[in-house]
């Protein structure tokens, strides 16, 4: 959640920390910021909306030269979204500037303590209290910027990413993380701050990311100091090499980010399993798992741990490690998971997704299971993010990266690792036979082109859309493996076109939803031909008797179906265990084209933000 970047050294900083704003958009914002310093004053513009509607009051209002700056988006937490409560904040004085993410937890004592100190605040932020208790620690005892940063957040309890700015001392930016992540990226006697390197990719190719509790000074003509905020030691920094290319975070010609997205699976896909799937050989090598193979084979269960669609995918892995590889699966939501004093063994294995992998619940979980013993095995997407760092092990998904907010490839690609992981500990275990794994290896190698054909029915989706872009409410059912993608499917849905919808087993449809069905229902209904087919033919026909209108995700070739649903969308054939990958693509394209109809945002659907870093 929210945006971070920042900028010092020869060349303007507007226009860079401007589109790198935009570039950050994705995060989910509802207002935003920016700061700049021309050499005498610090000329501060904000606002409550887009970073479309700063960019005209910037340019209208204040003086935009200056080779220093910082710029935010922001997610409210304390405050409403308004001019006032966004970033940059000021100091008393004037002479600091911060832009935060995150929660400050014991913002209030604080403010009480500053307030009866004499400060005086005009925001409802927590963010504002921290820039002032760090002008107090400098006033008091007389420090400089850095150490007055430093003593601040070691009095301070929550979650944070940083940047402070002196006007007195504008040759540096003070940077500190903890719980939300921070990227520096190194130029030519120049450095960049962000959120993450999307912001800088386009000027430098080197990077250094900020790990928990640490805190950097970033200052012209000199080396980056990075110190360790709770003991003032001395880090040597990791300068990596960025593998992200500037058109993978442009649109390519698509009207959305989230259309790129569905159309990028089937590549997204065969990234995901190139170089660890080699089906013509029967091999699955994936480095995190066969280096502690025996820790997943003596596992008494795994536990999944994940939130949103990464919880869905978590759900879809249930059914798989279960059914190839013989073992207990708990998917449990990662938000709740450490209040609930879970029951956490030695010989557990947590599986912790995470599409950012800084996910701040899932950050939690994965601290609680370590501390209990149990081996964490990580899968995201970002590589260098802290989930990575964290955990004992893991895989990335490689799906590039996904900008749209409503996660779609990151759904599939995660799928993809988990299915991978399932099958090489169904054939470790001898828990599926020689024969099926090499038809299960071969059969995901066809996935990709499967995806492609399931994508050519765009225009059909497109006009059943049109049907039901006016309706309030929206069931979708699914049974076994379909069931998680039900619920991803109405997930969906109420993200990017704000239409309620829930998903259910389909047998769960008796036991009350059915109360809600009349001729003004929708129901989305996946009814491949493997699996539980006839008892889903039956629920189609409760609802028919009903008079609800059926959407129907059917096998290629189904004519059962095609009779009594009103609409038939078809996919091709697959293994069971695989239909997952095929039958989210259907149900992404509805709610797209449903959304693109309403004239909704579709990439940055409102309240939501693509990492939730913050509880």
């Amino acid at each position: 959640m929210c945006g971070i970047v920042g900028y010092i050294g020869k060349e303007q900083a507007y226009p860079i920390i401007l589109k790198g704003l935009k570039r950050l958009e994705y995060r989910g914002y509802d207002s935003a910021g920016i700061a700049i310093y021309d050499g005498n004053d610090l000329n501060i513009c904000k606002t409550k909306g887009k970073v479309a509607d700063l960019q005209h009051k910037c340019e209208s209002e204040i003086a935009l030269k200056g080779t220093v700056g910082i710029g935010h988006t922001r997610w409210a937490t304390h405050g409403e979204p308004n001019d006032v409560n966004s970033h940059p904040h000021c100091s008393n004085s004037g002479k600091l500037a911060i832009i935060h993410n995150g929660i400050i937890e014991n913002y209030e004592s604080l403010k009480t303590e500053l307030q009866n100190r004499g400060y005086i605040f005009s925001s409802d932020t927590d963010t504002e209290v921290l820039v002032n208790l760090i002008e107090d620690i400098m006033i008091n005892e007389k420090v400089k910027l850095g150490k007055a940063v430093q003593i601040a957040l070691n009095q301070t309890i929550g979650a944070y990413a940083i940047a402070v700015f002196d006007r007195t001392k504008p040759n540096e930016i003070v940077v500190a993380r903890l719980g939300s992540p921070l990227a520096i990226g190194v130029g030519d006697d120049e450095y960049y701050i962000a959120s993450d390197a999307s912001p800088f990719i386009e000027y430098t190719k080197k990077a250094i990311y900020l790990e928990d509790g640490e805190m950097a000074v970033v200052r012209l003509g000199k080396k980056i100091k990075v110190r360790k905020i709770k003991d003032d030691s001395l880090v040597d920094p990791y300068v990596q090499k960025l593998q992200l290319n500037l058109d993978q975070i442009e649109k390519a010609g698509y009207e959305h980010f989230m259309l790129k997205e569905i159309y990028e699976q089937p590549s997204a896909i065969k990234d995901t399993y190139r170089g660890r799937m080699l089906a013509d050989r029967g091999i699955i090598r994936m480095a995190g798992v066969d280096d502690n193979l025996e820790k997943f084979l003596n596992a008494k269960r795994i536990i999944v741990v994940a939130c949103g669609t990464s919880w869905h995918a978590g759900l879809v892995s249930e059914y798989i490690f279960e059914d190839l590889a013989r073992i207990p699966v708990e998917v449990e939501y990662a938000s709740e998971f450490r209040y609930r004093n879970p029951v956490i063994n030695k010989d557990d294995v947590v599986i912790a997704i995470s599409q950012s992998g800084e996910t701040a619940d899932t950050m939690a979980a994965i601290k609680l299971a370590k501390e209990n013993g149990a081996f964490v095995f990580g899968v995201c997407n970002v590589v260098g993010s802290s989930i990575s760092r964290e955990t004992h092990a893991g895989a990335y998904t490689h799906a590039g990266p996904e900008i749209g907010v409503a996660s779609t490839k990151a759904f599939t690609t995660q799928i993809t690792i988990l299915s991978l992981m399932a099958l090489k500990l169904g054939k470790a275990k001898g828990s599926i036979s020689n024969s099926d794994y090499h038809m299960y290896l071969n059969e995901m190698e066809q996935i990709p082109s499967k995806i492609e054909k399931a994508l050519q029915s765009n225009d059909h989706i497109m006009k059943v859309a049109a049907v039901y872009k006016n309706a309030k409410n929206c069931l979708y059912l699914g049974r076994g493996y379909n069931f998680p993608v039900a619920l991803e499917g109405a997930l969906k849905l109420k993200e990017i076109s704000y239409i309620h919808a829930e998903g259910y087993p389909a047998a769960e449809m008796k036991h009350g939803p059915i109360a809600l069905i009349d001729e003004h229902m929708p129901v989305v209904v996946i009814a491949t031909k493997k699996g539980h087919y006839e008892k889903v033919v039956s629920n189609i026909q409760e609802i028919k008797s009903r008079k609800g209108k059926i959407i129907a995700v059917v096998t290629e070739g189904d004519t059962s179906v095609k009779n009594i649903a009103d609409h038939v969308i078809e996919v091709p054939e697959t293994f069971e265990a695989l239909t997952p990958l095929l039958t989210t693509i259907p149900l992404q394209l509805f709610s797209y084209h449903i959304a693109v109809m309403l004239g909704k945002n579709v990439d940055q659907p409102r309240n939501l933000a693509k990492s939730v870093t913050v509880e």
